[in-house]
């Protein structure tokens, strides 16, 4: 069977529909198309603030947070966009935060971390461990539970959340109850399986996440790849939070999923996985209001709303 054949018949149409996408060549046309607007939530309210990213610089975060909220500490969540590490900001992130706050009733916090090639590993790893240091630190200014404080994204989002987890770790840096890493970008070899089935230039495939790699390891392409930029080369997955993950069973990325989420569990991290068949990569929000976009949303934000009451 094609490629398409095997789609969810729902996902299908919205698929035939997204254009195509050829990196690097179309890096700079993309970043420059506007993000299309959406209506903000009634119940939610959003602000911008500028903080200290690593090396000092100015980094924008988007905080979303309950309108109608009382003085009690809310649990936070800091949200990663994906974007292969050379895509996307916070403002196209807006319907999940609100999303979160929704379900979870949490705070969000979505950093606009630096993007490769301008700036490669490992300056967006060290923006998400700024962004979750800040957001701990400010911990009396958010109103927020610094022991319920969960991390999480998609794809490049997912992979920053899985090193994140990681350097927090090794580090002894800021605890983290949870983590979100959903269909993550981990694993710069690109060998497994799956790597080589989804070549469909309408979806994330094959060619653009050889070349995201490329761009987001820079000069480090030619090393010893850190766990840190790929976390699929991590060794030690012992003293990670606890998980839930999950993956289109078209997607590029299917492979490297189950095999760390099995790689947690061996290693005595609790984890909750999903594996979606005739799903492609963030179908979710390619075709939202499918039945199978709506449960996969459902599964992941009351997957946090638990990981919070726990």
């Amino acid at each position: 069977m094609d490629f398409i054949s095997r789609i969810n018949p729902e996902l299908r149409q919205g698929l035939m529909q997204l254009p195509p996408l050829q990196l690097p060549e179309d890096l700079q046309s993309i970043r420059e198309q506007a993000i299309p607007p959406t209506s903000m939530a009634e119940d939610v309210r959003t602000k911008e603030r500028i903080i200290s990213g690593a090396d000092s610089h100015d980094m924008l975060i988007k905080i979303y947070e309950p309108i109608h909220r009382d003085e009690r500490k809310l649990p936070a969540l800091l949200w990663i966009h994906g974007g292969g590490y050379v895509l996307g900001h916070p403002n196209g992130e807006d319907m999940i935060c609100e999303g979160f706050v929704q379900i979870a009733d949490c705070v969000v916090v979505s950093p606009d971390y630096r993007l490769a090639p301008e700036h490669p590993f490992p300056a967006a790893i060290e923006d998400c461990y700024a962004a979750l240091q800040w957001m701990t630190d400010a911990a009396a200014e958010l109103n927020i539970d610094p022991a319920r404080v969960a991390i999480g994204g998609a794809s490049a989002g997912g992979g920053l959340t899985a090193a994140l987890a990681l350097m927090a770790r090794d580090k002894g840096g800021p605890p983290i109850c949870f983590q979100l890493p959903l269909y993550p970008m981990i694993d710069d070899r690109n060998v497994l399986s799956s790597s080589f089935e989804i070549m469909d230039n309408r979806v994330w495939n094959r060619t653009n996440n050889l070349a995201a790699w490329s761009m987001y390891l820079g000069e480090h392409e030619q090393s010893n790849i850190s766990q840190y930029a790929a976390p699929s080369r991590a060794r030690d997955l012992v003293g990670l939070p606890p998980a839930y993950s999950c993956v289109g069973q078209m997607d590029l990325f299917r492979d490297e999923t189950i095999e760390y989420v099995a790689r947690l569990a061996q290693a005595g991290v609790d984890v909750e996985f999903h594996l979606y068949p005739g799903g492609y990569h963030a179908f979710e929000h390619v075709v939202p209001e499918a039945e199978i976009s709506q449960r996969v949303k459902k599964g992941y934000m009351e997957a946090l709303k638990r990981a919070f009451e726990r």
